[in-house]
């Protein structure tokens, strides 16, 4: 999370400042039916930065539209039954190769978490049963040092954008955001080793989100038939060159990813459905679906694999599962308030964790943007203050004795597991507190979850534990190192629910476990803002199907408290990083504006002709930036005829096939098909610098009807922008024409092109600053 300065300095100088209108000025609304309904202050802006991964990059919009033009329709007509066929069996082949790999990735780095992160806890008690505590200290601090140094090194040096979590980046890319060097490569092994070397170095992060990216990498990468510079030039896959198909997979590699952390195949389907996903389909359900079912075969497999003791230190553990079913359910009236109380505290603490952690990682921006060094120290400072944390702090807690009821093998304990470790404590007692810190952020939340233990955890160790836990997930989240959200907020959020499970005593008859899974769910819905995910997820993790009905009612008020003060986590992050989201609900103010006044804020659309002479291309290509031009030729009746729109990646293409003529004249189909294919223009990127035009090429002619989009979405320039903005969110445009309201001489056959940023509240205020204040005004009455 850095630079947001840099970035805010840009959108400023981009958008210049205008005089305030008049106190005395009418109201909006009031404006008769034959005036402009508001006076334009300024230019509309689109400024085309935001933040990926770690630094400010140039994005562009994705065209989930299916570009019509001649050749896409002679290839649709050309195909054969045998080629849809294959483009249906290998669409399911890559949703199982995204299950497989995703479920082999996930194995990978829950074993070397499990033995690194083992290994190194071992010999801290080995220094702490030989009363060497400064000795176990510096190893742990050292070891903890040495692994957050690998993956911040990583992060910094080789791929800035797979730091963090990385799931706003993919809900963006899903919205229609191109968000560049997010799924290449580079990322998916960066994202791999970071997140061993983070989650083994004991920071408060887990490794639920970058699965999620891992597994959206792995299906971007399969896709395209490998990386940018090394591809497979397989027949079949040119059927998945197109942004439709890549959004499909990607949607299928972040359900696999949520599968991958948290053992939930029909969650993970519900993820992606409730948060990333913004277009979906009864076909896109059956593949993700089936994505998910191979995960868990995989990991399943791995499991019972390794029960055996062939993977060290890998058992039980590792892939987060917390049992409770182990406790019987039953409710009563009087239980009715600690649930409601719940839900109502995890609102509210979620609502303050989005609040401050929005401060902290702006904080964590000034520092971040001095340099690679900088990210470096900040991230081993937060390793060395996770490590003073979570071995000084045992020393505060009471020594407990042990149950004369267990066994003296599992009371106390000195090794990397058990309930009950003994830390400091002489024989036959125990530290609660160095039980939940001394081990990994996994096993903790077993043993926070864990059931018919009522006098395991002191109401003051279980205290501490919280607020360090709410200290280090706000600290920790933002620096250079790959990180998820979901664990620390089940930490948080058990510890206080367990803690609340003491306060009752004996008003409930619920199980303090289970106050602690209540509470978990609670703090996610407040923070992350989600419900029938969450509920499905729990039910998977805690394995008792008679949590379900107070699980729904904690997430709904958690998550109606928390839509009361802010945003959820990733809508934050995403504003943050000024990626242009489209929300699924416009604004009630964008009624009071259309989409004509939205062209006429704007500079003046430049069109092309069907037959455009060369250096006419160059020129509009080199001075300006537009994705796509109208094509405009002069007709009888009308004056102008508009064919349809072409593409800036089509115009370059033409100009490096050098597809000249000599004359003004159409090409025949046979000519178009010798240049052109349809996987040349599926192709993205290019730029006009790279294309080098001789003065003679200049004077020729380009045909451009056979790249013409012939059937672009379009609408009447007296549309509200409301509407037009339901439309572009829907179909997944990247370009919407505007057309005039009456067809005559002298009028334009086009007003206007809208984008994606001319759609953002936050640009379309910039331009016209009374909607704020008769939006406010509403509200003051």
């Amino acid at each position: 999370m850095e630079d947001f300065n840099k970035l805010e300095q840009t959108q400023a100088a981009a958008n210049i400042q205008t005089q305030r209108e008049d106190e005395q000025e009418h109201d909006p609304e009031s404006n008769t039916l034959h005036e402009p309904l508001l006076k334009v202050n300024r230019t509309l802006s689109s400024n085309q930065l935001a933040i990926v991964g770690g630094k400010v990059s140039h994005i562009e919009s994705l065209d989930y539209e299916i570009n019509e033009n001649d050749l896409f329709k002679q290839d649709w007509r050309s195909r054969s039954k045998v080629e849809v066929l294959q483009y249906i069996f290998l669409k399911w082949l890559l949703a199982f190769l995204v299950g497989l790999l995703t479920g082999l990735i996930a194995t990978l780095i829950n074993l070397a978490v499990e033995n690194i992160a083992g290994y190194k806890l071992l010999v801290v008690a080995k220094y702490i049963e030989q009363k060497r505590y400064i000795a176990g200290f510096v190893y742990l601090a050292g070891a903890n040092f040495l692994l957050t140094l690998v993956a911040s090194v990583l992060c910094v040096c080789f791929a800035p954008t797979a730091a963090g979590p990385g799931i706003p980046e993919i809900k963006a890319y899903l919205n229609g955001i191109d968000t560049p060097n997010m799924f290449g490569a580079p990322e998916l092994i960066v994202k791999i080793f970071g997140s061993i070397g983070a989650v083994s170095a004991g920071l408060d992060l887990g490794k639920e989100g970058p699965l999620v990216h891992i597994g959206c990498c792995v299906a971007a990468l399969l896709g395209q038939g490998g990386t940018d510079k090394y591809r497979i030039k397989w027949r079949w896959l040119r059927y998945f060159n197109n942004d439709r198909d890549r959004r499909d997979l990607i949607t299928c590699g972040s359900s696999s990813g949520v599968c991958a952390a948290f053992r939930s195949p029909v969650g993970g389907v519900l993820f992606a459905l409730e948060e990333v996903a913004t277009w979906w389909r009864s076909a896109l359900l059956w593949r993700t679906f089936f994505s998910t079912a191979v995960v868990v075969v995989v990991l399943r497999a791995f499991m019972e694999f390794c029960k055996s003791g062939n993977c060290g230190l890998f058992g039980k553990g590792g892939l987060i599962m917390f049992d409770v079913s182990g406790v019987s359910v039953s409710y009563h009236a009087v239980d009715i308030i600690p649930v409601v109380v719940i839900g109502v505290i995890g609102g509210v603490l979620g609502s303050l964790y989005n609040h401050f952690l929005h401060k902290i990682l702006k904080v964590y921006n000034v520092i971040n943007q001095k340099g690679k060094l900088h990210k470096l120290l900040l991230s081993l400072s937060v390793s060395i203050f996770t490590s003073i944390c979570i071995f000084g702090l045992p020393f505060l807690a009471k020594c407990k004795p042990c149950d004369k009821a267990l066994l003296e093998a599992s009371c106390p304990t000195t090794g990397r597991e058990g309930n009950f470790r003994q830390f400091n404590c002489p024989n036959g007692q125990y530290n609660d507190l160095a039980t939940l810190l001394l081990t990994t952020n996994d096993n903790a939340v077993r043993h926070i979850f864990s059931i018919n233990t009522p006098t395991e955890f002191h109401i003051l160790s279980l205290s501490i534990y919280f607020a360090l836990y709410c200290v280090l997930a706000l600290v920790t989240f933002g620096i250079a190192v790959p990180s998820g959200l979901f664990l620390p907020i089940i930490l948080m959020g058990s510890a206080y629910g367990r803690i609340l499970g003491i306060a009752m005593g004996s008003y409930t008859k619920l199980d303090q476990g289970l106050y602690a899974v209540l509470g978990a769910a609670s703090l996610m819905a407040g923070s992350m803002r989600m419900t029938v995910s969450l509920c499905v997820i729990f039910l998977e993790l805690t394995n008792n199907l008679l949590l379900l009905p107070i699980t729904m009612l904690v997430l709904l008020i958690a998550k109606t408290v928390g839509d009361c003060f802010n945003p959820s986590i990733y809508d934050t992050i995403l504003e943050l990083k000024g990626l242009p989201f489209l929300d699924a609900h416009p604004e009630p103010w964008m009624r009071n504006i259309t989409v004509g006044e939205l062209a006429e804020a704007k500079s003046a659309v430049v069109t092309i002709g069907g037959i455009e002479k060369v250096g006419r291309i160059v020129d509009v290509l080199r001075n300006t930036t537009h994705n796509g031009f109208p094509v405009v030729d002069d007709g009888v009746v009308p004056p102008n005829e508009l064919h349809g729109l072409v593409l800036r990646a089509h115009l370059i293409l033409a100009l490096k096939k050098k597809w000249f003529l000599r004359e003004r004249r159409r090409t025949k189909a046979e000519e178009v098909r010798e240049i052109f294919t349809s996987a040349d223009l599926a192709e993205r990127g290019g730029k006009i610098e790279d294309v080098i035009v001789s003065d003679d090429e200049m004077e020729m002619f380009v045909d451009l009807y056979p790249l013409i989009n012939t059937t672009p979405y379009s609408v009447i320039e007296s549309m509200s922008v409301a509407k037009a903005m339901v439309l572009f969110r829907e179909v997944g445009l990247r370009h919407m024409l505007i057309l005039p309201k009456y067809q005559a001489s002298g009028v334009a056959p086009v007003v206007g092109i809208l984008t994606r940023q001319d759609l953002i509240a936050h640009n379309i205020l910039c331009a016209f600053p009374q909607l704020e204040k008769s939006n406010a005004s509403k509200k003051g009455r």
